[in-house]
């Protein structure tokens, strides 16, 4: 099992290098540049995503789609991720995830636009969208979107079901003393309990989840910087100076440099909103819409509020714990962390962490079985569920490296293509957004 663990974690450090860095950010940089700084649109993207009128044809509501693709987002890598870059590759991590959120809005905006525009209408009256419908009728590359569906399928085990389920079972393990295997029983249970109904009822149950669990988490990340203000200054400077410079060993920290800051922040950075993954899209699909624009600025939306929000509290509240520097990881270093606030600090992570996971394997569930559809058809979709099921139980019990090194190789490889489609279609996606936005017919 060793030896399985190191050749994973080889080949993640391979395919993370610096050509995929430079291809996934600099994506993110072109097309904020292409699209003349979208971001400075986020605070009308907001207003439209609180609407749940139906707009247009569709299965689910913008703001529908927008609280399953955030409940896909919002899951461990905002916990657990951040932790994790900040371990391996300093407190300058944090600034290096919190950019790949700033500058991934136009690159989620980019591919929710495509996927809807691309969209399809299935047998059934459901719709069907994503990359993998892009590849193919945008770029007429069927082959690509075939690669994009398998890596999907895949991927999906890992970024949305294995990692999740894990880093749930570890924390109630060290907090309560649960076995792993009870906690895997109960988790696999609920989520058969949501999936087996489809779309819609995995929608209606992050309506309700996803806002509770965002406030709830973001108000406990607040009582500890109030409680450690003193040192918040201090340790937002750490972040800064150690993004550029790296980090020296101190006490359990072994050190990290700017090499090691800049891969992981912007590899939990995709991990944590999927900017330039081509997730998102695959539900923005499926959104009752009136143009493509219109659901491409809600979808850009879920970045703003997981990374450059959520993500920048768990980070600023980690490093002001100093505890990183203990020789502590994952799920354990950001339980410590919370351990600040008296009695209701590891209970508020609990919580906040059981439904993260909880909604991240319900929304993730619905981008692997839309991928195995595309590959196969429709009969295989019922099968697909329960082997999802099954999975929740097994990542419950699995180990930490192994699931997040999996999770890592099959995210990169899912990137790809994706982001072969974006680059390729920069001048539709710019036409669109004239039509629409520029030109001030959003509303049409």
């Amino acid at each position: 099992m060793q030896t399985f663990e190191n050749l994973l974690t080889q080949i993640s450090d391979f395919i993370w290098g610096y050509p995929l860095l430079i291809l996934l950010f600099g994506t993110h940089l072109y097309l904020t540049f292409r699209l003349k700084f979208i971001q400075r649109f986020i605070g009308k993207a907001i207003k439209i995503s609180l609407k749940r009128d139906k707009e247009g044809e569709g299965d689910i509501s913008q703001f529908g789609a927008l609280t399953t693709a955030l409940a896909a987002t919002i899951g461990t890598g905002n916990i657990v991720g951040v932790s994790t870059a900040i371990v391996a590759g300093g407190p300058g991590a944090v600034l290096w995830m919190w950019l790949t959120g700033v500058f991934g809005i136009a690159t989620k905006y980019s591919e929710a636009l495509l996927s809807v525009k691309y969209r399809v209408t299935l047998a059934d009256g459901s719709f069907a969208g994503g990359p993998m419908y892009v590849l193919e009728k945008g770029l007429n590359k069927k082959w690509l979107g075939i690669l994009f569906a398998a890596f999907t399928s895949v991927t999906a085990f890992g970024i949305g079901n294995m990692v999740q389920a894990n880093s749930i079972s570890v924390l109630i393990h060290d907090s309560f003393g649960i076995s792993n295997w009870i906690t895997g029983v109960v988790l696999a249970a609920l989520t058969a309990f949501v999936i087996i109904g489809g779309i819609k009822s995995i929608a209606r149950v992050c309506e309700n989840l996803v806002p509770f669990m965002a406030i709830f988490y973001i108000v406990g990340c607040t009582v500890l910087l109030i409680i450690n203000f003193d040192t918040v200054p201090q340790s937002i400077s750490l972040i800064f100076q150690s993004a550029f410079t790296g980090h020296a060993a101190i006490g359990g920290f072994l050190g990290a440099g700017m090499k090691e800051a800049v891969r992981f922040g912007i590899a939990r950075g995709l991990f944590s909103n999927e900017s330039g993954l081509g997730s998102a899209p695959i539900v923005a699909a499926a959104a009752q819409t009136k143009n493509p624009v219109r659901q491409a600025l809600v979808s850009s939306t879920g970045t703003f509020w997981d990374t450059v929000v959520v993500c920048a509290f768990t980070g600023v509240v980690i490093v002001n714990s100093y505890e990183w520097q203990n020789g502590l990881n994952g799920a354990i270093l950001t339980k410590t962390a919370f351990s600040d606030i008296p009695v209701i600090g590891p209970l508020i992570l609990t919580v906040g962490l059981l439904t993260f996971v909880f909604s991240t394997i319900l929304g993730w569930s619905y981008y692997g079985e839309k991928a195995i559809e595309y590959l196969i058809g429709t009969k295989a979709v019922l099968p697909y569920r329960w082997l999802w099921v099954v999975m929740v139980f097994i990542g419950c019990v699995a180990t930490l490296n192994i699931v997040w090194a999996f999770a890592d190789i099959t995210n990169a490889l899912m990137a790809l293509p994706n982001l072969v489609s974006l680059i390729f279609l920069n001048k539709i996606i710019v036409a669109e957004t004239k039509k629409y936005l520029w030109d001030g017919n959003i509303d049409n």
